[in-house]
């Protein structure tokens, strides 16, 4: 069965690590017959959570930006899968802002069941991954028919392009994209 899965690209560099993740998730999950759509946050305008809670009686947020836009999106998506570089061993900022502004979605009847989460860090250590991965966790634990259903760590990825040098981490994300 076809699954509409919407990739979130929260890297500000252009030719990052994760995006590199996440286009090999894309590629995987169109391999399984998947409708892919990849979203990069770079250049969005996303403005900050104003915590009116309006957006929970609306389902819509009052700040009509691109959050708002992409918050719309993953409401429809079967796979949310959200790719991020690690900073201070946590997702973005940009990623964590996006993360705020789906807070309609909360009371809606969100499509996604599945999340995924592929992240790429500097640190060596795959536990430079944790703080993310309970980022995400958290955010899933708000939406009770959705579960964490995958993680990439991409480690020791400094520069970008880095992750051409490791090409069992894209595989890692190209299977993962082919099982979502």
């Amino acid at each position: 069965m076809s699954k509409n899965v919407l990739i979130i690209s929260s890297s500000p560099r252009k030719s990052s690590n994760s995006h590199a993740l996440a286009e090999a998730f894309a590629q995987g999950a169109r391999d399984a017959g998947h409708s892919v759509e990849i979203v990069s946050l770079r250049g969005k305008s996303i403005g900050f959570c104003q915590g009116c809670m309006a957006c929970q009686k609306t389902r819509r947020c009052v700040q009509r930006d691109d959050a708002d836009l992409i918050a719309q999106k993953a409401l429809h998506a079967d796979v949310v899968c959200f790719a991020t570089p690690i900073y201070y061993y946590a997702v973005s900022g940009q990623l964590k802002t996006m993360l705020d502004r789906c807070n309609p979605l909360y009371p809606a009847d969100y499509a996604f069941r599945d999340v995924y989460l592929l992240a790429s860090s500097a640190d060596e250590s795959p536990s430079a991954m944790d703080g993310a991965v309970k980022d995400i966790e958290g955010w899933v634990e708000c939406f009770p028919k959705a579960r964490l259903a995958g993680v990439v760590r991409g480690v020791g990825l400094t520069a970008e392009g880095d992750i051409h040098e490791r090409p069992g981490v894209l595989e890692e994300s190209l299977a993962l994209g082919r099982q979502c």
